[in-house]
């Protein structure tokens, strides 16, 4: 019962931030929506902004988990890499991660780096990282550095497409840059084989 309490209180609040927006979303009709109380919103969150945490980790888990499917259709490992980036980039024009994930969030919860979600984001690239250092595809440069600069160059670029009145230019602008720039991590820039296995 607690769980489903949480899961209505979380698609009632997801549904309420996407289409008011976090601030004007009120606590009385989410919580209406969802047939509970404001008691059951504050037992299980706290409070609003802690709902607004619950639903911004949980969509910013599904975007690596799709990015993830992404990357694992390509060729190779660090194409894999690569296009786990340029699509977390791209879902930047979805309005639902727009306005509660790259609008509101940061604006109502601060620093994305700090948020669960980002950090589960770091650990899977930082693995990654580290396998294709091993495999001799990475330079030798510290593999939690390289982790975070990939993923603030991403969550970066997402941010700036969501705040930009020209979104699609600036999208061409942030993958084009952001291949560059990660391309500086290779051995040695040149295609490469596909590989037999890769880590999820």
């Amino acid at each position: 019962m607690m769980e489903e309490t949480r899961a209505r209180l979380i698609h009632a609040a997801r549904k309420a931030f996407a289409e008011k927006g976090y601030a004007a979303a009120s606590m009385d009709d989410l919580t209406a929506e969802a047939g509970l109380t404001r008691g059951a919103l504050y037992h299980h969150f706290g409070d609003k902004r802690g709902l607004l945490l619950a639903v911004v980790n949980q969509i910013d888990a599904e975007m690596a988990t799709r990015a993830r499917a992404i990357g694992s259709l390509a060729d190779n490992d660090w194409e894999g890499l690569l296009a786990e980036g340029v699509a977390y980039i791209e879902m930047a024009l979805e309005p639902e991660v727009q306005r509660i994930v790259l609008l509101d969030g940061p604006a109502f919860l601060g620093d994305p780096s700090n948020w669960t979600s980002q950090n589960s984001c770091l650990q899977a690239t930082w693995q990654k990282v580290e396998a294709l250092t091993a495999q001799g595809i990475i330079k030798h440069v510290d593999a939690e550095a390289a982790a975070r600069l990939l993923n603030g160059a991403a969550l970066n670029a997402a941010l700036w497409i969501a705040a930009s009145d020209d979104q699609q230019d600036v999208l061409v602008k942030a993958i084009e840059a952001f291949r560059c720039l990660a391309g500086g991590l290779m051995e040695v820039p040149a295609s490469l084989p596909a590989s037999p296995s890769r880590r999820s």
